[in-house]
């Protein structure tokens, strides 16, 4: 294919070139082949020199390529979402060995194991750093289990708080321009927001301009289920105002009954012992005056939230039937229940599975958000001279 090479142009007309291109949110290349192709065309609505040539509108920049890391990867949640915008995968860290089998069967790639193994010089250079951190320091069943053990919890717990910053050495010495972190809801209220105060902190002394929002699933999937989002742009790279915001939700999410199978095998409705004991275990509690109890989904609404123990007794997510007691979902249907398409392949046992989904990032969510990360890139492209994204400074590696 012909390379394009477009030189010696006036000052004033590139100028105008830049202003026409970013005013259409789209690159100098795209914008002058566009106008090349209907001078071409002969098209009688678009002369070449017109006065009206500034009201085209010619296609903005879509699937702009970009590489991304995923750490923490789970079963890839992050994953499908960055890749459906145009995001391409160079490196992946997921310690669970199950969850590793599911990934590897998933994308073809293994990834690394334990983040604290890993020296940062060896992870790939890449424009966004994709993370679903443990949250189960800062979650309220977290939180609540752990202090039930006696165990220290938050960043108090040095088996999982402090891999938050790990995290953060990889970021100081990657320099990734854009950082993407998913956690719990209650990340924000944590210690009574001293948990939420390091970690903003923490990256804004990294000269990160940190955004975030707590984003309920259920305008994608049919599900409650709140997680807050953080997205981080590298000052030095976007300025103090990289223009992000985040993604508005759909007007109609789909319902609960479209996620079901017609006919599920009978284990997973709920025996008569496993089903009194929910009964009995919920007016207990109601009595107290505590919330806690099984979860009977409205068909034609959204269900609780998917939890990793949804393998113990499935109590917050059932689903009634007809004269017969209510059944659990299937792992194929929890696999949609948070939008893991069909032609992905449970390679696990059902146990391991609910685990999996249960701690999983709902990937619709996240190509939502990255699309306004996508965003950014297109306008930050169209405003930079040289159409360079990444720094060009050299990085120190240890």
């Amino acid at each position: 294919m012909p390379q394009l090479l477009v030189r010696d142009i006036p000052a004033e007309l590139n100028e105008w070139i830049d202003e026409q291109s970013h005013e259409q949110r789209t690159t100098k290349k795209a914008f002058v082949l566009s106008l090349l192709h209907h001078a071409w065309r002969g098209s009688d609505d678009l002369p070449l020199f017109d006065e009206m040539l500034g009201e085209f509108r010619p296609s903005t920049v879509e699937g702009i390529p970009f590489t991304f890391i995923d750490l923490f990867a789970g079963i890839g949640g992050m994953r499908l979402g960055l890749e459906r915008v145009g995001g391409r995968c160079v490196f992946g860290s997921e310690w669970n060995k199950y969850a590793q089998k599911t990934y590897n069967k998933w994308f073809g790639d293994m990834p690394a194991g334990d983040i604290r193994e890993i020296k940062p010089a060896d992870i790939p250079d890449h424009d966004v750093l994709a993370a679903g951190f443990p949250c189960q320091p800062f979650s309220i069943a977290g939180v609540s289990k752990k202090k039930s053990l006696g165990r220290e919890h938050g960043f108090k717990d040095v088996t999982q708080g402090t891999l938050f910053f790990h995290l953060a050495t990889v970021i100081e010495i990657k320099r990734p321009p854009v950082i993407l972190l998913e956690n719990v809801k209650n990340l924000r209220s944590h210690d009574q927001g001293r948990t939420w105060q390091v970690i903003k902190s923490t990256l804004e002394n990294l000269d990160y301009v940190v955004h975030d929002r707590i984003i309920n699933a259920s305008a994608w999937v049919p599900q409650h289920r709140e997680r807050i989002f953080i997205v981080g742009f590298d000052r030095r790279v976007f300025g103090d105002e990289p223009g992000f915001r985040f993604p508005d939700p759909p007007q109609h999410g789909p319902r609960f009954r479209d996620i079901l199978d017609p006919e599920t095998p009978e284990k997973y409705t709920l025996t008569d012992h496993l089903w009194k004991y929910l009964q009995e275990y919920a007016a207990k509690h109601k009595a107290k005056g505590n919330g806690f109890g099984y979860g009977m989904t409205d068909l034609d609404g959204v269900s609780r939230t998917l939890s990793a123990r949804y393998y113990k007794d499935g109590s917050e997510v059932l689903i009634p039937q007809e004269k017969k007691n209510p059944r659990r979902l299937s792992p194929r249907e929890a696999a949609r229940l948070m939008g893991f398409p069909d032609e992905l392949p449970i390679v696990v046992s059902d146990t391991q599975a609910y685990k999996q989904f249960g701690n999983a990032v709902v990937p619709a969510v996240v190509e939502a958000v990255a699309r306004q990360i996508v965003a950014v890139f297109g306008d930050h492209l169209t405003r930079r001279r040289n159409g360079c994204l990444l720094k060009t400074t050299s990085r120190t590696t240890t």
